[in-house]
């Protein structure tokens, strides 16, 4: 039995060169938000938790290991990934369910957000178990509040397809959204990424969030098509990078067909109705059988005249 790591044990934790005591830990799953970049960037909660946990669930037990020594927290160490979470999780169940309490944290973050553990949590919360979150870093919302868009409505989406043609077809779903849309990125492909999104959205504003909280640390700001420009020639860029775009304007052409029916009255000069349908659905990334419906409504219209 894993009992509470809390009961009859004194647990400390480093911070601002000062030891301190860990307060008492109550049982249950502690959600625990750690930095994203700056070591600084962690709550004195946070790191009071983790000393006080019976152990902290890592996505990567050397990038915790680092954190908890930087911070002098001996707790112990659990392997906790998309790899090995089948096998894992019905033992972290069975010690949470005895009283133990876990701390569940990502490589960088807040946990859950584009990581493993959302199923813990929902495996946890079933079995009656106590989930409590620890809030703290997140880069989606660092990169929100210094990107300069709205923020009163956002969506995140994660990572693209990886695919040009899948990706497209995704931006193209996500076009009508009426807030500002987050992304993450690999550096190698966000130039591709920044193009197809200019391509598909076309005029929006848009923002590029690198390395946030650390040393080298970059935001750039500026429309879809300004942004795939300038990184079209450039080096690849390094770090971590979050991607946002603007909503859709009052004069986006996604807002309304007038920017389709261009697009398809001009292929269809070129093609017959369907290869017409295939063109414009792959430039602006709005399913096939969509725009097709389009294209034999607007090529009737042509045909028949006012009627």
């Amino acid at each position: 039995m894993s009992g509470d790591h809390t009961h009859g044990q004194t647990h400390t934790y480093t911070a601002l060169g000062l030891r301190a005591e860990a307060e008492p830990l109550s049982p249950g799953l502690h959600v625990v938000a750690t930095p994203i970049g700056n070591l600084r960037d962690i709550s004195l909660r946070a790191l009071s938790t983790l000393a006080a946990a019976d152990a902290v669930l890592a996505e990567d037990t050397r990038v915790t290991k680092f954190l908890l020594a930087h911070y002098g927290i001996a707790t112990p160490l659990v392997a906790y990934h998309e790899h090995n979470a089948a096998a894992v999780r019905p033992h972290l169940l069975a010690r949470l369910k005895e009283g133990a309490a876990l701390a569940l944290v990502s490589d960088a973050g807040t946990p859950l957000v584009s990581d493993p553990g959302f199923k813990l949590v929902a495996d946890a919360a079933a079995q009656g178990t106590p989930v409590i979150a620890v809030p703290g870093a997140s880069a989606v919302l660092a990169a929100l509040v210094v990107a300069g868009l709205p923020t009163d409505r956002f969506f995140f989406e994660g990572f693209l397809p990886s695919k040009s043609g899948a990706r497209r077809q995704r931006i193209g779903e996500l076009a009508a959204i009426p807030g500002t849309l987050v992304f993450f990125e690999s550096p190698r492909r966000v130039a591709e990424t920044l193009n197809d999104l200019a391509v598909v959205l076309g005029r929006r504003d848009a923002a590029i969030a690198r390395e946030l909280t650390k040393h080298f640390e970059t935001v750039r700001r500026g429309t879809l098509r300004s942004l795939a420009d300038q990184l079209a020639t450039e080096d690849t860029p390094k770090g971590e990078i979050v991607l946002l775009v603007g909503p859709p304007g009052a004069d986006d052409p996604q807002t309304g067909a007038a920017d389709l029916d261009a697009r398809l009255l001009e292929a269809m000069k070129k093609h017959s109705v369907k290869d017409a349908a295939s063109v414009v659905a792959a430039e602006i990334g709005l399913p096939r059988r969509r725009v097709y419906a389009r294209a034999i409504v607007l090529a009737s219209e042509s045909d028949g005249g006012d009627g």
